[in-house]
């Protein structure tokens, strides 16, 4: 079987990326989940925000190249891996480049059903930042492999749509 490329999950928040990526993760013999804003936490003091001007892009951009060479390293030693990343153009450029054979998944939900999701766990935005990121991620034109609507679908029927998609990739890898 043709080794399984890295999955890629991104969208706007409470769009179900880190909840998918993990029950993915679960069905898998071996697989690790990456959930970029974990990464980004590593930085403990002097951390910036993605908008936060430069030095948030630059934190961002490094994020990006810290995932992608754990994502690797991980897929070098057989593990599958699932990332799960808020992406932009440039970032997506990033993926590209350093994980060349990824699978990026757009997931999306309507604004009020992201809020209704967002009201089921912590959310460490603030109610505008929530909305300029689901804006945002409806004007960015991304060149994705696949959109997925998770709107009427519960995690049981995305997740089996996410790993179709990936399980699709990887035939045809």
């Amino acid at each position: 079987m043709p080794s399984r490329p890295v999955l890629v999950l991104t969208g706007p928040p409470a769009v179900g990326k880190s909840t998918t990526a993990r029950t993915v993760a679960e069905s898998r013999q071996r697989c690790a989940v990456i959930d970029v804003d974990d990464v980004r936490q590593l930085v403990v003091s002097g951390g910036a925000a993605p908008w936060d001007g430069e030095e948030g892009r630059r934190q961002q951009r490094l994020g990006v190249r810290n995932a992608c060479a754990l994502a690797g390293r991980m897929a070098a030693a057989g593990f599958d891996v699932v990332v799960a990343d808020v992406l932009t153009a440039e970032t997506l450029g990033l993926y590209r480049a350093l994980v060349p054979d990824c699978v990026v998944v757009r997931l999306s939900v309507p604004l009020d059903e992201a809020w209704r999701r967002a009201a089921t766990r912590t959310v460490w935005l603030t109610d505008e930042e929530f909305v300029a990121l689901h804006e945002a991620d409806t004007d960015a034109h991304l060149a994705v492999d696949h959109v997925l609507d998770g709107s009427g679908l519960d995690l049981e029927a995305q997740t089996a749509a996410v790993a179709a998609l990936w399980d699709r990739a990887t035939r045809l890898a």
